[in-house]
């Protein structure tokens, strides 16, 4: 999975059962995972716009993170990898040169092809709300929407069931992730 001879940045959507269950898109950029919590899932169907609020950065290593977080800790609650795989930057300028993901991202429009397990083509972030404007009340805001693109869903919605999904790491539920941590098994 080499680009222009370097490796790709990769990605991960975890499903994370915290105080409310999301999914959690993250996007490896300058060191960091860039993260966004996704209320109801990245969508493959064009006509799903997913509100994604970002969250703090994460480290690398927690790309591949799944198991229970404990009560009392940030974020507590059950996390599994929905899906994970590589990604390749899109973004240009104005005269079609390439563009610095991370200037994109602060922009406030990147678009990137995803090379995952279960969600492929194109897709892009774009940001409708800034946290400093009047109404804002302090949130960033962007929309996570898929391009219609040939690997697009259009006849049926393209968000995953996520009490019935599988990990991409280790094909467990939700419920199974908890019940061996209840077990004092692997989380």
């Amino acid at each position: 999975m080499e680009n222009d001879g370097a490796p790709r940045p990769h990605f991960v959507v975890q499903i994370h059962d915290a105080r409310r269950l999301h999914f959690d898109f993250r996007l490896e950029v300058d060191g960091v995972l860039k993260s966004w919590a996704v209320p109801r899932g990245p969508s493959e169907n064009p006509s799903d716009r997913r509100l994604a609020v970002p969250t703090e950065d994460h480290a690398l290593e927690y790309r591949e993170f799944e198991g229970v977080i404990p009560r009392g800790e940030s974020g507590s609650g059950t996390v599994i990898v929905w899906d994970q795989g590589t990604y390749r930057p899109l973004g240009h300028d104005g005269q079609g040169d390439s563009v610095p993901f991370a200037e994109s991202l602060e922009l406030g429009h990147a678009t990137f092809w995803l090379y995952g397990s279960k969600l492929h083509g194109e897709f892009a972030l774009t940001r409708i709300q800034r946290g400093d404007e009047p109404d804002s009340g302090g949130h960033e805001a962007w929309l996570l929407i898929k391009a219609n693109d040939r690997l697009a869903v259009r006849d049926r919605p393209g968000s995953p069931d996520p009490y019935h999904a599988r990990s991409a790491r280790t094909g467990r539920t939700l419920h199974q992730v908890a019940a061996a941590a209840a077990r004092g098994g692997e989380g």
